[in-house]
């Protein structure tokens, strides 16, 4: 178990690193040969990096990649030595010689960056991004190949970029960014490159490079928007019936009575909100299942429960736990249903729902 047993009542997530270890190892197969790294930002996309980080390093990962300082020192603290933390957002001024010091690469994305971490810290491990068409963070072309002699002299244990439509892999932006990505790296030093995340690692060995760095595959999100991936569901989301009632034509149901009865209907009143993650956009799109019974959400999701339809689901009772992500309603599909993406779902588990490992 980890954080607490399923108290009564309360919305329950279970965690299972054997399913996450067996996506990364999904990912590293179809790397043929190419680094498979692991992006663990955001408290490992919501599931808890305290879980992820020893599991990935069981399987076998030896590089790792987050978003900020504080999460670089958690990873830091998780995984050996010889491993590598990648921090994806960079350095600030002034943090460059304690980021050296606590062993963490900072991926520079500006020459302002460059030039202040060779000046602090020379020789330091580090990485270089250059923006291929994202226009978000990383270096121009330009200014890459103005600065070769600086990017040189830092030394980079990895020049990256990032794809802005790998998850429509027939996007002709796919092919562009890998143009402009491969134009640039072959007029500076020859350092490992890595341009793919999770669904560039799965369009082929022509973007792939020396490293991929999977994120919502890891944790059974489909990296496609239109192509299924073979992937395991890494957490089920679970709650409790806590009342069942019955409502006739006319009778509206939830805040703001955005729902009206057509028949006589049983609903459920389940113990989840949006305070535990379950998301305000499931409002009326949303669905949980029970003994394999769809049961679309009825209403708006308020801040501790969510009222289905079950009206088909026979045998329902009080205290029955209902599924709104894992096996029997996938990840994607609830994401699908409340116009979101599964990025979103995952990284807004609450930490009020009890968690389980197994």
């Amino acid at each position: 178990m980890a954080d607490s047993d399923a108290a009564p009542g309360l919305a329950r997530i279970t965690v299972s690193p054997r399913a996450l270890q067996e996506n990364w190892l999904f990912f590293r197969a179809q790397a043929e040969g190419a680094v498979c790294a692991a992006v663990v930002k955001a408290d490992a996309y919501g599931i808890g990096l305290g879980i992820a980080a020893p599991a990935l390093v069981e399987a076998g990962c030896t590089d790792f990649f987050v978003a900020h300082r504080h999460e670089a020192l958690a990873a830091r603290a998780l995984v050996p030595a010889e491993a590598r933390v990648f921090l994806l957002n960079g350095v600030m001024p002034g943090e460059e010689l304690a980021l050296a010091q606590a062993g963490i690469v900072p991926v520079l994305n500006s020459v302002g960056q460059m030039e202040r971490w060779q000046a602090a810290v020379p020789g330091a491990p580090c990485a270089v991004h250059v923006d291929t068409g994202m226009s978000r963070l990383g270096l121009t072309p330009e200014e890459a190949l103005e600065r070769a002699e600086l990017i040189e002299a830092l030394a980079p244990q990895l020049i990256l970029s990032h794809l802005a439509c790998a998850s429509a892999p027939d996007h002709p932006k796919n092919a562009m960014q890998r143009a402009v990505f491969m134009e640039t790296c072959a007029r500076l030093p020859v350092v490992p490159l890595s341009l793919a995340a999770s669904a560039g690692a799965l369009m082929g060995p022509d973007y792939r490079f020396d490293m991929v760095r999977p994120g919502i595959g890891l944790y059974g999100g489909g990296p496609f928007d239109a192509v299924a991936v073979p992937l395991r569901p890494v957490v089920r989301l679970e709650a409790p019936v806590i009342q069942l009632r019955d409502v006739g034509p006319g009778d509206t149901i939830g805040y703001g009575s955005t729902r009206e009865a057509d028949r006589r209907r049983r609903l459920a009143v389940v113990a989840l909100g949006y305070a535990d993650g379950f998301l305000r956009a499931g409002s009326n799109r949303g669905f949980g299942v029970v003994r394999g019974t769809v049961m679309p959400v009825m209403g708006r999701v308020s801040m501790d429960l969510v009222i289905l339809d079950a009206t088909s689901a026979r045998g329902l009772a009080e205290g029955d736990m209902v599924e709104f992500l894992g096996p029997a309603a996938p990840l994607d599909a609830q994401a699908q249903a409340c116009d979101t993406i599964p990025y979103e779902l995952l990284t807004g588990l609450s930490r009020r729902a009890a968690r389980v490992v197994a």
